[in-house]
């Protein structure tokens, strides 16, 4: 059934409503064949939405016949178990081919998941963390504002999943940011896994909403003109954003389940099976689907699908080149990069539009001023990291360019599981991250970041570069902005020497290009090889002058990309590994950064070395950068003694 789109009609008709409700039966029956098929699942949640979620795709401005067209409408589902009733709703609207979404689900490699799959034509997200699709619903109203989009958003939310922090981040970042096209529907059944919502939980969702800056309405989520009639409301306020909450029945439409909350996540009995099927009027059987399931036989799985579209900023090819003697902070380099990225799309009016996300003062201090902050694509959103990093990501997938502008204990460890989703929607989010290493210790041990390369290695479509200098940062910054995918970049905040080679000249400057995952030679050598990365390098040659002078002559890589390192093949990088000794340098724990990458090249290569690891032991010490590193053995003294006597043996 297909509504004139984008809710034009003042309510529905009786013979719309009763059609309507006629698809929320039938895809109620699809659901629990769904999961009869799986042996598992939701069957009480993907009851009790299902008028929602017909009403939705009857009436919103989305079209089976071109799902991707730009100006679409979109409709994101945040609660994971509700799955299989989107998957059923998509099929009653010929989105996908219903005997596919309805024999094929969750059968291992089938785009079906248990979890809303993109790659489902009608699909807006891959999810799987409950509460993030409100945060995704912003980045797509937050990209169609600023593309001039007339576009609504609309998100599937459950009351069990309000209790989240990034929920509760998520409506506060909507409400500033003035996303009042973003409309949120709630399936409130009051049932859990656990029990009754009201026991669980002490809230009270309406009035946190109001709270925020929400407009609420309330209805029957029973009754599709009821929800249209809401919705088109929602549509029409222009103040704030909106929560529909509609109150349902968990398991409604089968006597039994109502209201019970052992049908949360459970499988039904073959009687209850049957029973459920008959009191929708549906056929129980599953012989062609067990027969259509059994013969499509194995995926054929491919995770490496061709990468998609992406947008691109219109970035300079002229570099800035820093001289040496002069001493650069990261920021500063990126700030000027930045700069550079907006004058251009100011001048050519090309390129994908660029937004700023200032998390924690990653451009600050002396570079504040210098921080580009162009009107309505500067964003402030500090204490909000769980829910930014799904809103940039969905703000890449609409067309915009998100650069994240954060501090990495914030972005990558407490953000985690938002890059994770990153990482599996594909977007193209920048992310820039300070105070990696020991460089936050100044707020205590809990400020330090000491696993930022495991953690990215975690990602495997996510790339990591750490620059020396500012010079490099700059040709980092430019590639990272144009390529596809997502970037962390560490950046530093404490003016350094840029980097030159044995003549004095810049080593990073001039006709340089950064190529991800190519190893640089700092400094020759013929007894050794000290490996390492980001700033350290400074230490490192340091090091490497001391040691000359005592007659000892390692090389000195720098390693910007370590996560690259497994699948090298750098004739630079292997010719010094065989040199017989060879140090890792970092100020990264030392069990799972550069030096284990190191050692996984060595041991998969057969190399014939000895290997001494140099970084973190433990949970590190807070302080001054400079200090903790003395302290910690990690200075270019230190380095000095300890390689000294290791490269004797």
């Amino acid at each position: 059934m297909q509504l004139p789109k984008g809710f034009k009609l003042e309510e529905l008709s009786a013979e719309q409503v009763r059609t309507l409700r006629d698809l929320a039966r039938q895809v109620r029956g699809d659901v629990l064949k769904m999961i009869h098929l799986v042996g598992e699942g939701h069957p009480a949640g993907c009851l009790s939405c299902a008028e929602i979620l017909v009403t939705l795709y009857a009436a919103a401005n989305v079209r089976p016949s071109d799902p991707d067209e730009p100006k679409r409408d979109r409709i994101v589902l945040s609660p994971p178990h509700l799955t299989a009733a989107l998957y059923a709703t998509l099929g009653r609207f010929d989105f996908v081919d219903r005997d596919d979404a309805v024999s094929l689900f969750a059968k291992a490699g089938s785009v079906f998941e248990e979890a809303p799959n993109r790659a489902v034509p009608g699909v807006e997200w891959t999810g799987g963390v409950p509460g993030a699709g409100l945060a995704a619903a912003c980045g797509f109203a937050l990209a169609g504002r600023l593309s001039g989009a007339k576009n609504q958003v609309f998100v599937v939310v459950s009351d069990g999943e309000q209790q989240r922090g990034i929920v509760a981040e998520a409506r506060r970042f909507a409400k500033r940011q003035r996303l009042n096209q973003i409309t949120a529907v709630m399936d409130a059944n009051g049932v859990m896994a656990t029990g009754k919502a009201a026991e669980a939980y002490l809230q009270s969702i309406k009035y946190e909403y109001i709270a925020d800056g929400w407009d609420v309405i309330e209805v029957n989520g029973h009754d599709p003109d009821d929800i249209y009639r809401a919705i088109r409301r929602a549509i029409q306020i222009q103040s704030a954003p909106v929560l529909v909450v509609a109150r349902t029945t968990s398991g409604h439409g089968v006597s039994f389940m109502e209201n019970d909350p052992r049908y949360h996540e459970i499988r039904l009995t073959d009687e209850e099976y049957r029973e459920a099927m008959r009191e929708l009027r549906q056929d129980p059987s599953l012989d062609e689907e067990e027969d259509y399931r059994s013969a499509f036989g194995e995926f054929d799985l491919n995770l490496e699908e061709e990468p998609e579209d992406h947008p691109v900023p219109a970035v300079p090819l002229t570099h800035r080149d820093y001289p040496a003697g002069t001493e650069v902070s990261g920021q500063t380099a990126l700030a000027g990069v930045l700069a550079d990225v907006l004058e251009a799309e100011e001048a050519e009016e090309s390129g994908a539009p660029m937004a700023l996300f200032e998390g924690k003062v990653v451009v600050g201090g002396a570079d504040a001023a210098n921080l580009p902050r162009p009107r309505d694509r500067f964003f402030e959103v500090r204490g909000q990291d769980a829910a930014v990093g799904v809103a940039l990501g969905a703000f890449s997938l609409a067309g915009g360019v998100p650069v994240w502008l954060a501090r990495g204990p914030d972005a990558l460890e407490g953000a985690f599981h938002s890059l994770r989703l990153n990482d599996l929607n594909r977007t193209h989010v920048k992310l820039f991250a300070a105070a990696l290493g020991v460089e936050g210790g100044r707020r205590g041990r809990a400020g330090l970041c000491l696993d930022y390369v495991s953690l990215v290695e975690n990602l495997p479509r996510c790339r990591m570069v750490f620059p020396a200098d500012a010079n490099q940062m700059d040709r980092v910054a430019r590639v990272a902005l144009i390529e596809p995918g997502n970037w962390v970049v560490g950046v530093w905040r404490t003016p350094t020497a840029v980097v030159t080679d044995v003549d004095g000249r810049p080593l990073f400057g001039g006709e340089y290009r950064f190529e991800y995952g190519r190893i640089d030679l700092v400094r020759p050598g013929d007894s050794g090889v000290i490996l390492t990365t980001g700033p350290l390098v400074l230490e490192a040659i340091a090091a490497w002058e001391a040691l000359r002078e005592r007659g000892m002559g390692p090389a000195v890589l720098h390693v910007p990309c370590p996560g690259a390192l497994v699948d090298s093949e750098d004739p630079v990088l292997l010719q010094n590994l065989r040199k017989g000794r060879v140090i890792t340098y970092e100020d990264h724990t030392v069990r799972t950064g550069l030096g284990a990458r190191v050692a996984d090249v060595i041991a998969t290569r057969g190399i014939s070395c000895r290997l001494l690891k140099l970084g973190v032991e433990g949970e590190g010490m807070a302080g001054d950068p400079g200090e903790v590193r003395r302290r910690l053995g990690l200075d270019a003294s230190a380095l000095v003694a300890r390689a000294a006597k290791f490269l004797k043996r």
